[in-house]
């Protein structure tokens, strides 16, 4: 990765309309709906930007969205890049540096997980806190890192504090459940051991899923303030744990997407 290749697809976006963005936004697995609440969009898939990786798993659809959400304006991604795909760290997060330098100021993500804490159950939204990287690398070890920003990024908190408490405030308002807490992330694609759901549990995860991380280890080393949540699609109690389809992971995460959709909508409005 370099700073010509990042101004080249920041270029292209800029020539297809997508001007001073203030929001950027990253749709995780099954989380989709919120596009169609986006005024005047406009359209770049990542095969036609300049550099950019493509979505292989089926159910990301692979483009950016321009357009006003909220008065605001704002960058959405609509599909996004995994580990498990067979992307490095930086493929995975030359989205979040395009977006930024296009000059979103604030950064929402989320994600389809899976729910450690017993206390949680599938269809539950929760806000992370916090997050515990199992990936086993990172997005900022590359060699010539320190051009686009500091090598040690501070990692005391991750998450903004200010959207947090907004959005905690917004879920009392409106009456949706939001629980919090800290999100694990592993390699996957496959799920995770009854064994391995315990370790979690130990260690401190209250959900589990296979992203996220990355892109937020990013957004800090670019100073951008983030917010994210994880729509909880499955319970993971290695004493009594059923087969998951991945069908059934796609169909909770948009029954509870609209509750998501309303807390960002309303985080926006605040902004």
């Amino acid at each position: 990765m370099t700073q010509e290749q990042l101004n080249e697809s920041v270029e292209y976006l800029k020539k297809r309309g997508f001007e001073t963005p203030e929001i950027g936004i990253v749709l995780g697995t099954g989380l989709g709906q919120l596009i169609d609440s986006i005024e005047d969009p406009i359209e770049a898939h990542y095969n036609h930007i300049p550099y950019f990786p493509l979505a292989t798993v089926e159910f990301h659809t692979g483009k950016l969205i321009y357009g006003t959400i909220e008065g605001k304006k704002a960058v959405v991604m609509q599909g996004r890049f995994h580990l498990y795909e067979g992307y490095d760290f930086l493929d995975i997060t030359y989205p979040i540096r395009v977006m930024h330098l296009l000059g979103i100021k604030q950064l929402f993500v989320s994600n389809a997980a899976g729910a450690i804490n017993l206390d949680f159950k599938k269809g539950d939204i929760m806000l992370i806190e916090d997050h515990i990287n199992l990936q086993g690398g990172s997005p900022l070890a590359f060699k010539n890192v320190s051009e686009f920003g500091n090598r040690f990024v501070d990692m005391s908190e991750p998450y903004d504090l200010e959207m947090r408490k907004k959005i905690e405030a917004i879920a009392a308002r409106e009456n949706i459940s939001l629980k919090k807490g800290v999100y694990a992330s592993v390699v996957g694609p496959q799920l995770e051991t009854k064994a391995e759901y315990r370790m979690l549990k130990m260690i401190g995860a209250d959900a589990v899923g296979m992203s996220t991380v990355p892109e937020v280890i990013v957004a800090n080393h670019l100073r951008l303030p983030i917010v994210a949540v994880s729509v909880l699609t499955d319970e993971c109690d290695p004493d009594n744990l059923e087969p998951v389809e991945v069908q059934e992971i796609l169909k909770i995460a948009g029954q509870t997407e609209p509750k998501m959709i309303k807390l960002f909508h309303e985080l926006i409005k605040e902004l």
